[in-house]
């Protein structure tokens, strides 16, 4: 069966991935800071019968990551990495002018420094794959400006950057970098805690990221509006 690691998985995206991969069939390594969020959101996923390894930490902590790869190479090996932890680096979001520039550091500690730690970890299993594949969650803030969205848009450009170029550098594997807009989650209300427009559910955009997986077009970036508009 296919095996997966996915950072973020407590809550939101990472968490509606994982319980659709999982009712799929795939085997699961779950990744997020909080366990007792973790830990319930494994209990459900892993109802749909598969195996369901849940590992509280933070993907910025090296050792972290030695775990999350150890764990899928326990469940046989690793044919999906992704990348969905974030943190925004001001809560709330602030103009550059006032961006605490270790607010700053930490967004690009998580958001690429540590996806690309996960990545080099990853590789070896990654590309032993048939279908090795690679995901980063991206923002529509890496490549529009948007006020007070400069330092966590900044880290998402990074991570488009490391991502295409890994693309490039790694042409047995699939690499995608997914825009999968707005959405209602804790982040989003975190970030614009005033906003009160409403958005759309996680669970509704991943159907985008299981076309990808279905279709395996080139590696690249794409936005999961388009994706699940194309025919």
């Amino acid at each position: 069966m296919p095996v997966a690691i996915i950072t973020g998985a407590s809550k939101g995206l990472g968490r509606a991935l994982a319980d659709a991969l999982a009712g799929r069939g795939w085997d699961l390594v779950l990744d997020a800071r909080g366990a007792e969020t973790l830990t319930e959101a494994a209990g459900v996923v892993s109802a749909h019968g598969r195996r369901v390894t849940a590992l509280p930490g933070d993907v910025t902590d090296p050792s972290h990551r030695g775990e999350l790869v150890a764990a899928a190479r326990k469940l046989g090996g690793l044919d999906l990495l992704v990348s969905n932890a974030s943190a925004l680096g001001a809560e709330p979001l602030v103009r550059l002018a006032g961006l605490p520039l270790e607010g700053l550091r930490r967004a690009l500690e998580v958001n690429v420094v540590a996806a690309l730690g996960l990545v080099q970890e990853a590789l070896p299993m990654l590309r032993a794959s048939e279908a090795g594949a690679v995901i980063t969650v991206s923002s529509d803030a890496a490549a529009e400006a948007y006020e007070t969205w400069g330092g966590y848009g900044a880290s998402k450009a990074a991570l488009d950057h490391l991502a295409a170029v890994l693309g490039e550098e790694e042409p047995g594997l699939r690499v995608w970098a997914v825009d999968p807009g707005d959405m209602a989650t804790d982040l989003y209300a975190v970030a614009v805690p005033e906003d009160e427009d409403p958005r759309p559910e996680p669970v509704t955009v991943v159907p985008a990221f299981l076309r990808l997986l279905d279709a395996r077009p080139a590696s690249g970036r794409y936005g999961a509006v388009a994706l699940m508009e194309s025919p």
